[in-house]
């Protein structure tokens, strides 16, 4: 799917399909364990999962809802699905929101590693 994104949105999505698939593999020790800033690995992607859907829904000119908590398991998932949301209501028209966007996976993927 990237292959079809401007280059900023494709640098979201890889990243974003990497950490998701870092927590799909994960065992649940791991995603129950505690982070700083965070309760658990699990709780610290879905934060950032929240975080990735609220900017793409302001994009669309949508209001915020909050991505529920459908536990450790899922978060990998939930991940993908708004990090690939944002990026293409992204597209090439806000490289500002892309590279904050990026920034925020690479920091949780070094909080969470």
């Amino acid at each position: 799917m990237s292959e079809h994104l401007p280059a900023a949105a494709a640098r979201l999505t890889v990243a974003v399909d990497r950490l998701a698939d870092r927590f799909r593999a994960m065992p649940q020790s791991r995603l129950l364990g505690a982070v700083p800033g965070h309760p658990s690995r699990a709780a610290a992607v879905l934060a950032l999962a929240r975080r990735l859907a609220d900017a793409g829904r302001a994009l669309e000119g949508l209001p915020a809802l909050e991505v529920p908590d459908c536990g450790a398991f899922a978060v990998g998932d939930q991940l993908a699905v708004t990090g690939h949301d944002l990026a293409l209501a992204a597209g090439d028209g806000h490289p500002d929101v892309l590279a904050a966007a990026l920034a925020d996976v690479e920091a949780t993927d070094r909080a969470t590693g």
